[in-house]
């Protein structure tokens, strides 16, 4: 089997344009990847058809050839954009695997870990920043079956909070959330990288009370022994991953021993990789919360990863707070019932296509994407540049 093609796709969602893509095979068999980051769509797939010539004409098995050549052979660093590309095209080439050989993708993995996967929701708190509407909103969230949820209370700080009734703001919404889903449920606070050293363990110990599960990016990713530092001396455990791109920074974290949850974001890293290095955390005791907060085919990816992860720990879900059409973007999306989530073995490859006829209702838009240091971004809107 040889690939012949790589074809892309961007699917205009409002706070977030998502971006596909479709390797085609000699065999006729294709499979599809996902490539977004936020506010990059176009670079991103522009950098799909850059590296698309190093596997045409090439055996879609050769999953860690293609991972290599596609990141040592340009050289260059490109980041995040060079790793959601990449995963672009070797995601498509675990699907096509898994059709080829009638398998989910997991069994490719590894196999079942796991039959079902505890997920947390994500991106239900759109609305003003008030205490009220978290309490009110956490609520649902509880009696739509999850048993965690995440939020970001901050507003658009960005190293320190500008006055003492701001951070009071935000100590007073992560405690409304706490009363509104009782103590059983795990409380999930994000950060978004804001904060200096100083300021972080400033929050960490005025809301370690409400006894969240973590505190999550705290400060920038750039400098680890920042986050390090912070994951030393603060009350609340520190989750952190997301922004890294390549299996040495993951290297470089776990080190020092400090950070213990650890949120790949498989989309910037490619399968072959996120595999490897959820078991590298595992040699230190962690345990993997991958980031999903892509589009609904990397809510699929991680599932089948965290399937095949023994240590997993949560699975992050957006999908069910999406606009409706959202829905149908993919032939077979993620499930939550009751909180959890469970792939079907019955189904080959990721066990899902994309809908052509729905993507195409949903053009590029260059405003959509998250601006997490202006006021007001947590309604998750299309934005324009000030």
């Amino acid at each position: 089997m040889k690939i012949t093609d790589i074809k892309t796709y961007i699917v205009g969602n409002p706070w977030k344009n998502w971006v596909f893509t479709r390797v085609e095979t000699d065999e006729g068999i294709h499979g599809i990847g996902e490539a977004t980051v936020n506010g990059f769509a176009k670079a991103s797939e522009a950098a799909i058809h850059e590296l698309k010539r190093f596997v045409i004409g090439k055996d879609p098995f050769d999953v860690e050839q293609h991972s290599l050549r596609l990141w040592r052979d340009f050289y260059s660093d490109g980041g995040q954009i060079h790793g959601a590309a990449l995963s672009g095209i070797e995601y498509a080439c675990w699907d096509i695997m898994g059709k080829a050989l009638n398998v989910p993708v997991y069994k490719l993995l590894g196999g079942r870990c796991h039959n079902r996967l505890r997920a947390y929701a994500n991106g239900w708190y759109r609305g003003p920043r008030t205490p009220e509407s978290f309490h009110e909103k956490a609520k649902l969230v509880v009696q739509k079956g999850y048993t965690a949820l995440k939020f970001d209370p901050f507003g658009p700080a960005w190293r320190i909070m500008e006055d003492i009734s701001d951070f009071d703001l935000a100590v007073d919404i992560v405690a409304a959330v706490r009363d509104a889903v009782g103590p059983k449920v795990d409380v999930l606070v994000e950060a978004h990288n804001r904060f200096s050293v100083h300021t972080a363990l400033q929050f960490a110990d005025a809301i370690a009370k409400y006894k969240p599960t973590w505190l999550e990016a705290p400060v920038p990713p750039q400098r680890i022994s920042s986050m390090v530092e912070v994951a030393k001396r603060s009350p609340v455990p520190i989750a952190c991953g997301e922004d890294f791109y390549c299996r040495d920074q993951f290297a470089e974290l776990l080190q020092h021993n400090a950070v213990h949850i650890i949120q790949l974001e498989p989309q910037n890293l490619g399968m072959t990789a996120a595999k490897q290095i959820c078991g590298m955390v595992n040699s230190f005791y962690g345990v993997t919360a991958p980031h999903s907060a892509q589009g609904p085919l990397c809510s699929l990816a991680c599932a089948h990863l965290n399937t095949s992860t023994p240590n997993f720990f949560l699975h992050e879900i957006f999908d069910d707070f999406n606009d409706d059409w959202s829905q149908h973007i993919l032939t077979n999306q993620v499930k939550v019932i009751d909180g959890h989530i469970t792939v079907d073995e019955n189904l080959p490859g990721w066990g899902a296509d994309l809908n052509y006829e729905e993507i195409a209702k949903h053009p590029y838009n260059p405003n959509n994407f998250i601006p997490l240091f202006r006021e007001g971004w947590e309604k998750r809107q299309a934005v324009t540049a000030d």
